[in-house]
């Protein structure tokens, strides 16, 4: 019996010991993995922004997997982008940039904003060139500010134009006994439209027309400038879908010349002046910034990203009001900190949250400038969020407004009867059922809810009568759940001004009267090695797990019907996700 113990013992201090020798494993890996090594730009070197690259608005956007060891994707911000190719035009290592993208990570706003720089790269006079296969709508819309843009024989360019579908659930759900209240102010507030028609609504079908045909207005407007192609000809080549054929993409210069890549690797180091066997010094815009030197003494501007949809409590994948709240507060009291940039690029979420939000925002407008940055989205509670700015810039694709409110409650009684299964309730007070799995909303709860969605709305429409310096009836007269674009945002005052991140940067620095200052993100990145000490709960795993699963838009269906804090929340939230595919 003696040595059975032994024995025993002997075992379970090998399982120890080989237990704690992985988990240092696997924390030095972490640690090692976070560090950054230097970054050396050698001489006739060429930016390159190819696939490995993923541009992300706020350092919140690139969580990273605890049990990912590698991954090609490199997520880089794009101000640091914007920066890069700023800082390479004078850099006389950077001979020039290529742009080998067949398909884009990345928003409207951001595609805007580095055409912009690389227009701007050009009067440098070193060279941008764009290679390309099989290419997106994106990718060629940022390719076609090259000055030269090459085609595999082989590629096609996917030139198609803008559209949306609306997917209708009104007569699946009646088919299948599933009810669906709906409380919402606004006839423009198309979010519920789905569970309410069964065809798109004229109002609806008004206001996604108008927002498409503003963006593509901007969009094919650029390509043809870059590409000298008239606006009526383009037309005519998208319609037709000419682009898909490489032969044809030639004949309307959509494309300079269809080269097989190695090809277009020689017209490059023909550039560099560099032997036909030696390699090309390319560089990506990831290492290229983290090269770039930062003066981390003085005075700072606060870039404050919100990015994302918004929730209340705590997370990271989003905008979390409480943890929201802390990174404002910290912005507060650093006295280093000067002026704040509020980077907005989010289509809402929780009416409570975003208030919470907003009230913080407003005690720090006290203290220094706020400047509010819109991105790709800007809308609902991502708009509301704004309405402590001192001024607001709005990209001219952004999607903006969606000033509106709603609630949507799913039940299942139908469903239930035809199964053989139903409830009953026993309570104490009139509404103590308020919200039923089989039944729905009780009598009462249902005329509390619509209180409280017209209650939201008008607190909503007054922040921002008194921060756009209108009256009720002229914001509610644009409102009503409407998107309008940047543009036309501009044109009827919901923003001041119509500009990229570095605008909103210029004019916080000029707002706080100060030349020489560095920018710093808030909130920051969150490490693998942070992920595993924090708080995060079985529940938040579990719900991260899933999301990755699903999908982020398939996940808020999802958690809309299994959520019960979902279900009783007033949402301000946008339906709308536009991309340039």
């Amino acid at each position: 019996m003696r040595g059975f113990f032994k024995l025993v013992l002997a075992n379970l201090t090998a399982i120890f010991i080989l237990c704690a020798g992985f988990f240092i494993f696997f924390i030095g890996f972490l640690i090692i993995s976070s560090i950054s090594e230097g970054v050396d730009v050698k001489q006739d070197s060429v930016l390159t922004l190819d696939l490995k690259t993923r541009i992300i608005d706020s350092p919140t956007e690139d969580q990273e997997d605890l049990f990912a060891f590698k991954n090609e994707q490199k997520a880089v911000l794009l101000y640091d982008i914007i920066n890069a190719i700023d800082r390479a035009k004078n850099d006389n290592k950077i001979k020039g940039i290529s742009l080998e993208i067949d398909n884009f990570q990345a928003g409207m706003t951001q595609m805007d904003d580095i055409r912009h720089a690389l227009i701007d790269f050009k009067k440098s006079g070193k060279f941008v060139y764009a290679y390309g296969n099989t290419v997106s709508q994106g990718a060629y819309y940022l390719g076609s500010v090259a000055d030269k843009y090459y085609l595999n024989p082989a590629g096609l360019i996917e030139l198609k134009g803008l559209s949306t579908e609306v997917t209708f659930f009104k007569n699946f759900a009646e088919k299948y006994g599933i009810g669906i209240q709906v409380i919402r102010h606004g006839k423009f507030k198309a979010a519920v439209e789905p569970f309410l028609r069964d065809e798109i609504s004229p109002e609806n079908k008004e206001q996604l027309s108008t927002l498409l045909n503003d963006i593509w207005a901007n969009t094919s407007k650029k390509i043809s400038a870059s590409r000298k192609i008239s606006l009526p000809e383009l037309n005519m080549i998208t319609d037709s879908l000419y682009s898909y054929l490489p032969n044809l993409s030639l004949k309307y210069k959509l494309a300079d010349q269809l080269i097989q890549k190695s090809e277009y690797d020689n017209i490059i180091r023909k550039k560099l002046n560099t032997d036909a066997d030696k390699k090309i010094n390319k560089i990506s815009f990831a290492k290229y910034s983290e090269s770039l030197e930062n003066d981390n003494d003085g005075k700072k501007i606060a870039v404050l990203y919100a990015s994302g949809a918004i929730y209340n409590g705590k997370g990271y994948d989003g905008i979390y009001a409480e943890n929201f709240v802390k990174e404002i507060k910290k912005i507060q009291k650093d006295d280093d900190i000067k002026a704040v940039v509020f980077r907005i690029n989010s289509p809402g979420g929780s009416a409570n949250a975003s208030d919470e939000i907003l009230f913080e925002m407003q005690q720090l407008k006290r203290k220094k400038p706020v400047i509010v940055s819109f991105g790709d989205y800007a809308a609902s509670g991502g708009y509301y969020i704004a309405m402590g700015a001192d001024k607001i810039f709005s990209e001219p694709n952004t999607l903006t407004g969606s000033i509106g409110v709603f609630g949507v409650i799913p039940y299942f009684k139908e469903l239930a009867q035809k199964n053989g299964i139903r409830s009953d309730a026993v309570t104490t007070n009139a509404n103590s059922n308020m919200i039923s799995a089989i039944n729905g909303l009780s009598p009462g709860t249902l005329t509390i809810m619509t209180r409280s969605v017209e209650a939201t709305y008008q607190r909503f429409v007054h922040f921002v009568t008194q921060n756009r310096k209108k009256s009720f009836e002229e914001i509610d007269s644009v409102g009503g759940g409407r998107v309008w674009s940047g543009v036309r945002a501009k044109e009827i005052g919901l923003v001041d001004e119509l500009g990229s991140l570095q605008d909103a940067i210029k004019y916080a620095a000029k707002s706080a009267n100060i030349k020489d200052y560095r920018v710093s993100a808030y909130p920051a990145k969150v490490s693998k090695f942070e992920q595993i000490f924090s708080s995060e709960t079985e529940e938040d795993f579990s719900t991260r797990l899933i999301q990755r699963k699903l999908g982020k838009e398939n996940f808020k269906i999802f958690q809309h019907i299994t959520d019960p804090d979902a279900k009783t929340a007033v949402l301000m939230e946008s339906p709308f996700s536009v991309k340039i595919n």
